[in-house]
């Protein structure tokens, strides 16, 4: 058996037994392995199933669907990216919302979360706005930032398990710095927002950390630890991931933008974060706290 289908079921839905064993019939898999009652359950399988078959067995249930290969599962290097990703929000849209500019920043964001205009010089424009900022606007976001469901235990468990964990943002060091702290990561990179000691400048350092930086980052980190590409995980959103995703062992789309989901085989679309470690073959009972 060289490759694992994995079933992980969305928040306020159930993995039923029986639907397990349907689709274990119907793909001609092996032994199921249930990774969490009712939630999560792994199929081993000679060669590549049909998500096809696979996802019309799930009737458009909230369940998601991931095949990998069955060897080296457990990833060494995790990279993730922060915003809509680790955390829930878009920091710079909720920065902005101090401004009274949230709705024309968002705007360029979804544009280049989507692939519509290039990063980097989306992010000049929407730092570009919010020039003469409070720098207290800064704190005043972080303390609303809202942790993603499973990100805790994701970067937790790694950890324990010998994982370097990295988050790698297009967003700001203010926000990572935190982040990186609250949850244990172990390596932080990102842009830095200028200002003058009272309030923002409008600009951005220079070079931007766009996405040719995420792909980079992920391919030096590895390198500096001397580890294969297949012993890397990605996870990210939006556009400005894909490079780093398709660069890593396993890149996974996590309640991804359409250009992203469209691109990237291995889907999370209604769990939490903590499809991750069930993707890697981790039992709920593996789990360590944050």
């Amino acid at each position: 058996m060289d490759h694992v289908l994995t079933l992980i079921a969305g928040a306020g839905t159930t993995l039923e037994p029986a639907l397990v064993a349907a689709i274990r019939r119907t793909i001609g898999g092996g032994p199921e392995t249930v990774l969490s009652p009712g939630e999560a359950a792994e199929i081993a399988c000679s060669g590549l199933p049909d998500l096809g078959r696979v996802r019309a067995l799930l009737e458009a249930r909230p369940i998601d669907a991931v095949v990998t290969p069955a060897a080296g599962r457990r990833k060494r290097l995790l990279v993730a990216d922060m915003d809509s990703t680790i955390v829930a929000d878009e920091t710079l849209d909720e920065l902005a919302a101090h401004a009274g500019m949230k709705e024309p920043i968002a705007a360029i964001t979804r544009q280049s979360m989507n692939g519509e205009v290039a990063f980097a010089d989306a992010l000049r424009r929407r730092v570009a706005m919010l020039r003469g900022l409070d720098c207290g606007a800064l704190a005043a976001t972080w303390r609303a930032v809202r942790i993603t469901p499973g990100a805790r235990e994701l970067v937790a468990t790694m950890r324990a398990h010998g994982a370097t964990t990295v988050l790698v943002s297009g967003g700001f060091t203010y926000f990572t710095s935190r982040v990186a702290e609250a949850l244990g990561f172990d390596i932080h990179h990102a842009n830095t927002l200028l200002d003058d000691g009272t309030a923002l400048t409008g600009a951005v350092a220079e070079p931007v950390l766009d996405r040719d930086a995420k792909r980079d980052a992920l391919r030096a980190i590895a390198a500096s630890k001397r580890l294969d590409r297949a012993e890397t995980m990605a996870v990210g959103d939006g556009a400005n991931d894909l490079d780093m995703l398709q660069e890593a062992g396993l890149g996974i789309a996590y309640h991804a933008k359409p250009i992203v989901a469209a691109a990237i085989p291995a889907r999370i679309d209604h769990a939490d974060l903590r499809a991750l470690l069930f993707v890697q073959g981790y039992r709920a009972a593996e789990f360590s706290g944050p």
